[in-house]
Parts: C-alpha cells; structure tokens; sequence
C-alpha cells in the first residue's frame, strides 16, 4: 500500500511537469484519490490528521492571497518605474534586482519577496520576462530566505524546533554563492530578451507613499505575528485590514491567487500523507539529497521529519546545511516552492517544468556550487537539538545537549 501511495503521489508530479495546463485539476485529483486511499487502506484518522496539518495549511493560505494584494499595492505604489532611474541600465540592473530579492527575503517572507522582485521585473522590463530570470527570481527569495529564521517557514520551523539561530544563518554561505553564479547567467538571459532602459518612462514618476506605508504595514505584520505566534498570515491580513482604510487593495486578485493557493495546498497535503517515517541518516550526502527532493516532495514535511529525528536522538543535521538543501532546492523546478508556485501564478509561462529546467539551469548548477562551498568553508557541524533550546537562545546562549 505504501507503494501505491507513492506511486500516485509520483503520478500527480509528473501530470503536474507534463500537462502543466491543467495543473490545478491534476494535483487536486491527486490530493482527493490519495486521502481516499489513505482512509480505505492505510487507516488514515482523517480528524486527527486535519488537525495536525491545519496550522501550516492555514498559513500558507494567507501567505499566498495576502502576498498577491501585497504584490499589487507594490506595483501600483509606481517604485518599480521609480527603479529605472535608480538600478544601473542593462544586465547590471537585472543582476542588482535579483541580489535586492535575495536580501530583502533574509528578513521577509520568501513569497513576498517573490512577489515584490516579479512585480518590479513586470515593469523594469516592460512585461518580458524570461523564464530564466523568473527561476532566478524564485531561487534569490529562496536563498535570501535560508539563512535567516525568519526569511522561511522551514528555517522558523527550524528554529522553533530547538535549533541557535546561528545555527541556521551558516546557509548565507551558500545562498551568496548560489545567487551570484545564477544571477550572472540570469541577468544576461534577460538583457538579451528586454534590456533594463535607464529611466525608461513616460514621464515623470510620482511614488505613492501611502501604498508602500501599507506593504510595509503588512510586511511589520508578517514578521511580527511569525515571531509572537508563529502564525505570519495573522500579521499580513491584520495589516491589509488596517491599511483598506487608506488605500484600497485589488480584491479581484483573490480570485487568480486563489487558483495558487489551492494547488500549492494540494501538493502540501498529498505530501503529508505520504507514508515516511523516517529519513536517512543524517550526513552531508543524505543532506545534499535531500535539497533535490524538496523539488517534488514539500520540504516543509521533510523539514518536520528532520527535526523529529533529532529530537528522538536518531541523528542530528548540521541545521544550515538542511535549511539551505530543502529551501533552495525547490527553486528547480515551478512547483517546488511556495514562491515558484505564488509567481508563476503572475507569470503563466513558467508554468511549464521542462522550461524551467532549460532555462534555470544556472538554478541547479547554483545549488551544487552553493553546497560545495559551505562544505568547503564552513565545514560540516551537526547540532542536536531539544525542545527547550528555543528559550536558551531567546536568552543569549546556543543550545548545549545535557548528558544523558
């Protein structure tokens, strides 16, 4: 039976890669055939399981759709065209934008991120896009986000499972290679399809102050509500909430992120069914493999299988490493990530696995090197962690394994 769960699970992805038109449709048939199996065959306490699983789904729900009107309060605020007369002209401009993703995600969400580098490249590049650009974009945001506790919902996760918060920040090593090797090769893919013009606009630029107050209302929210209660979405919706008395979001755009959020919650679920007990023990390789299954397998289950297995004593992770693997790694393909899947719902043509692959493929490589490097010059350091250490690093001091 295990099997056949995962075969389906493995059926669903290559439906998604293959027949990405009808993304939707294929992973929501997935998600609703394997809960049937799983209740019939696997004794599935669908009540129980719900429960378990809501917290994170319920999370990236509001991410999702919050992130979306976020996105167009951005856009609309016209800081992006203001960009063209900031951002150098050319490919330095695109290889600038991506490096803003990546350090603006180190302190926010990696979806808002996402969100705030495609909307700027909507309008720095007048709508041309290249695929490339928009993998680089996503793999920046995911970087961005590893080395920081608060950049992704993997390393919060981390965090809040026991893990110093330096720990976790060793994965800028990786991150800074990763994105300056892809970003080259990126920039250049997108300077040759629409070059960055400097100061390319119609006239002049007037900056709507009181939509950015309102992004950044809603970013203070995000990052306040995910570290008071672990429940970012909480933060962005107060925020829209609060900042509809002065500016207005786009509600029409539920409607499009909607069709997002369901299939990134289909993949999430589909992957907390699947019958994995226990990972690998811990080591650089198993670590290394684990970044390129984040690409089809949700890494937020296997992040949560990581930190149980440290917990119970069955091998630790040097939790950099992992937070880098399972963050970035599902930037190589569309679906792999909550970012990919929140801009390639702005973005239709990157909803296509095999293109994305051909054009990111400074993404993989990038993946590889950004590994290489931290083997290299950080060193492999596995940590345990425990349960309380969460409080011993609110207080100052990194986490100590007591004897046993």
């Amino acid at each position: 039976m295990d099997t056949l769960l995962f075969g389906l699970f493995a059926c669903t992805l290559l439906g998604i890669a293959v027949l990405h038109k009808h993304s939707l449709a294929i992973a929501v048939s997935g998600a609703v055939l394997i809960t049937l199996l799983s209740l019939g065959w696997n004794g599935l306490h669908l009540g129980h399981h719900v429960h378990e699983e809501a917290e994170i789904l319920l999370n990236l729900a509001g991410l999702l759709l919050g992130f979306a009107l976020l996105a167009d309060h951005f856009e609309r605020s016209e800081l992006p065209k203001k960009l063209t007369t900031v951002l150098p002209a050319g490919r330095a401009g695109a290889f600038v934008l991506l490096i803003l993703v990546a350090l603006m995600s180190s302190v926010l969400d990696n979806i808002a991120a996402a969100l705030i580098g495609g909307s700027a490249a909507a309008t720095l590049f007048k709508g041309k896009v290249h695929i490339g650009y928009l993998a680089a974009i996503v793999a920046a945001s995911n970087a961005g986000g590893a080395g920081s506790v608060v950049g992704d919902t993997t390393t919060t996760m981390i965090w809040l499972g026991g893990a110093h918060p330096a720990w976790v920040a060793e994965a800028a090593v990786g991150a800074a290679v990763s994105v300056c090797f892809m970003g080259w090769f990126a920039s250049g893919q997108q300077h040759r399809l629409q070059p960055l013009e400097h100061g390319a606009t119609d006239g002049p630029v007037h900056v709507d102050s009181s939509r950015l107050l309102v992004v950044l209302l809603i970013l203070a929210g995000a990052i306040g509500a995910n570290l008071a209660w672990g429940l970012p979405a909480v933060g962005v919706w107060a925020a829209l909430i609060l900042g509809s008395l002065w500016r207005q979001p786009d509600w029409s755009l539920i409607g499009g992120a909607a069709k997002g959020m369901v299939f990134l919650l289909s993949l999430v679920w589909s992957a907390s069914l699947m019958p994995v007990k226990a990972l690998p023990a811990p080591s650089e390789v198993t670590t290394f493999g684990l970044g390129i299954v984040s690409a089809f397998f949700d890494n937020i289950p296997l992040t949560k299988l990581a930190i149980d297995q440290s917990l119970k004593g069955a091998g630790h992770y040097d939790w950099g490493f992992l937070a880098f693997a399972v963050g970035y790694g599902g930037s190589m393909l569309w679906f792999g990530s909550s970012a990919g899947v929140a801009l390639s719902g702005f973005f239709p043509q990157a909803k296509s696995a095999g293109a994305w692959v051909k054009s990111g493929w400074h993404v993989v490589v990038g993946y590889v090197l950004g590994f290489l490097a931290m083997l290299w010059l950080v060193g492999w350091h596995p940590h345990p962690i425990k349960e309380d250490a969460m409080r011993e690093a609110q207080q100052g001091g990194p986490a100590v394994e007591q004897p046993k």
